[in-house]
């Protein structure tokens, strides 16, 4: 058994997303090489209404998948093919673009800071025209599971022991967990060696890969090396974060804001489709 060590560690940036949402970009479009088959990772949260309100009015995707999950607050939200509902704390958003969906999400004012994460999936280029879906997640359908060392886990997609996440039937396999371990917990986790793992913490600081590491502060991500387990420490604080790996799919990218496609010719059809009013292939339900 060959534990992963931090290969890299990356700082969340401030940036201003849609129409004026200030958020952390964890990593994103410099960094696609490294993380396949993630694209992104946004980190919002505030305690100021201001920096979340305006939110992100009606836009397009084709070619990826965005999964968000609230850790506390709401997230209201429609799109092209009929779905609208509010995304609440806990809940989870898994949403496949495919062929192409236009979608809008509009945060509410909530009591204390509100805080949730995006992750953008890319999909191969079999299913980058499959028809759009729409999975929404419900908090008390994520199962927790606790584990002799101590760990919390809220398991979103994967298997932890007998447990298997709700976020099922992906079109790439991955693992989705938020981890909590109280001071002098750990959590060890045994995954398959050729996948991109990488770890986000949100709160407190962890060590991932022995306890004789660098601890890793909240705003920080580590991108994890070959392996086939995962191994993350509590010595000094509690802390909160992150565990997502997916298989890659080792296959080019052509990147255009909210559309990710295999080749430039097919992304500048998709923009084109946009402003020609075709873009989008299958009818509202």
């Amino acid at each position: 058994m060959q534990d992963r060590t931090v290969t890299r560690v990356f700082d969340a940036q401030p940036t201003m997303e849609g129409a004026g949402v200030r958020l952390k970009r964890v990593f994103g479009f410099h960094d696609r090489p490294l993380l396949d088959p993630f694209l992104l990772l946004d980190h919002f949260g505030s305690a100021n209404p201001q920096d979340y309100m305006a939110g992100f009015p009606w836009h397009p995707h084709r070619g990826i998948e965005t999964v968000t999950y609230m850790l506390n607050g709401s997230v209201e939200h429609g799109d092209s093919m009929g779905n609208k509902g509010v995304i609440r704390s806990g809940d989870v958003q898994w949403m496949t673009a495919g062929s192409g969906i236009v979608h809008q999400e509009m945060p509410h004012a909530c009591e204390g800071a509100m805080q949730g994460f995006q992750l953008w999936v890319n999909l191969p280029a079999s299913h980058k025209m499959m028809a759009p879906r729409y999975r929404g997640i419900e908090a008390s359908q994520v199962p927790a599971v606790t584990t002799p060392q101590g760990a919390h886990v809220k398991v979103v997609a994967g298997r932890l022991g007998e447990i298997t996440g709700p976020a099922t039937e992906l079109i790439v396999p991955c693992t989705y967990f938020d981890v909590h371990l109280d001071r002098g917990a750990s959590f060890a986790y045994e995954l398959p060696a050729n996948d991109t793992v990488f770890g986000y913490v949100f709160e407190g600081e962890a060590v991932f890969g022995s306890t004789s590491g660098k601890p890793v502060e909240a705003g920080r991500m580590v991108l994890l090396g070959h392996g086939d387990r995962v191994n993350v420490a509590a010595p000094h604080d509690p802390v909160d974060f992150l565990l997502i790996s997916g298989r890659p799919l080792n296959e080019p990218i052509a990147w255009g804001g909210p559309i990710v496609m295999n080749t430039q010719e097919e992304l500048a059809t998709a923009f084109e489709e946009y402003r020609g009013g075709t873009f989008l292939k299958h009818a509202r339900h």
